[in-house]
């Protein structure tokens, strides 16, 4: 079966990012997120109404502070009561799922698009209608429901981030967190289980 150029975007498959189609969808997205970002937190209306057009995947509980910056946005889906900081970047050419309760911090980015790493496969070239385009790839990312990610990590594609794990401030995550673990560094790894002594209940000096 022939597969246009977004259907080969979206199946991880090489495919040519000027493509005709997918320019015009990444411009619309990038007019939708200018248009948000030059809203304030008060205008909750128009924000919701950018939103339906940027994000139809996007839960009505969900919150983005903005600015956001989405490559597509309709290849991305966010869960209920799900929460991103400043300077949301997604580069969702391959789809972005986040689940619910999922809290962002500040300067996150979600990356999905992968570029050759021999120079002569990444270097620009002409297509017989004489626009330069380049090759790539991409693969999708999924965070589960009760995350924390934390301020100014960087997730690349083909990451599954497990239900209920920390990602800590700084991170670059490369590989597949499991659920419920405390992770950080660069690269990132697992550094413990997160149980039951991680209670902010514990920790006395909070409440005294």
């Amino acid at each position: 079966m022939n597969m246009n150029e977004e259907e080969k975007m979206k199946a991880g498959k090489i495919y040519d990012p000027n493509d005709d189609v997918l320019v015009v969808k990444r411009e619309k997205a990038h007019i939708l997120c200018r248009h948000y970002n030059s809203t304030d937190e008060h205008m909750v209306q128009e924000r919701r109404r950018i939103l339906s057009l940027l994000l139809p995947g996007m839960a009505d509980s969900a919150v983005l502070m903005g600015p956001i910056f989405f490559d597509y946005g309709t290849n991305t889906t966010i869960g209920k009561n799900s929460f991103a900081n400043f300077n949301f970047t997604v580069l969702d050419c391959a789809p972005v799922t986040i689940g619910d309760d999922v809290y962002i911090g500040p300067n996150v980015s979600l990356y999905t698009p992968v570029h050759p790493l021999l120079a002569e496969e990444r270097r620009c070239y002409r297509r017989e209608d004489g626009i330069l385009t380049d090759k790539e790839y991409a693969k999708p990312i999924v965070i589960e429901k009760d995350c924390w990610i934390a301020g100014g990590v960087t997730i690349l594609g083909g990451v599954r981030i497990g239900e209920g794990s920390v990602i800590g401030a700084g991170s670059v995550v490369t590989k597949d967190i499991p659920p419920h673990s405390l992770a950080y560094g660069n690269p990132c790894r697992v550094v413990r289980t997160i149980d039951g002594n991680d209670s902010i209940y514990r920790k006395k000096e909070l409440f005294e």
